[in-house]
């Protein structure tokens, strides 16, 4: 799926604006999409039917199309989940993390399995009508 695509029908969906940082132990659960405008420290919970987005870092657990939506996507900052699932797909960061990008990255599920990659710039990100 185009990322063009993903931002709008997130657009579609019900979404709930977080201004906070999640501190351990803090648990958010929503049927829709969550924005978060803080990080996701390590020990707090993050759960949406739909997609979730950190404006920051997200160390926690994030559970994006909890319902079972396998095209839901996690977007962050910095993506450093102690653990990562999108519906059913469960993913974790390797032991050693070697790749430590500067730019905002996106989960999602492709072929079955959960991928990481850098999300594209604004230019990069739109389609030909």
């Amino acid at each position: 799926m185009a990322v063009q695509n993903i931002i709008k029908e997130a657009a579609e969906r019900k979404t709930v604006l977080v201004q906070r940082t999640l501190r351990s132990g803090q648990q958010m659960s929503y049927d829709g999409n969550v924005v978060i405008l803080g990080d996701v420290n390590p020990g707090a919970h993050v759960a949406a039917t739909g997609d979730v987005i950190v404006m920051g870092i997200l160390r926690g657990t994030v559970h994006a199309g909890a319902s079972g939506d396998d095209e839901a996507v996690v977007i962050a900052f910095r993506l450093r989940p102690t653990q990562l699932r999108i519906a059913g797909h469960i993913a974790r960061p390797p032991d050693q993390d070697a790749n430590n990008p500067n730019q905002p990255e996106i989960a999602r599920v492709k072929d079955g399995v959960v991928v990481i990659e850098a999300f594209p710039p604004g230019g990069e990100r739109q389609t030909k009508m």
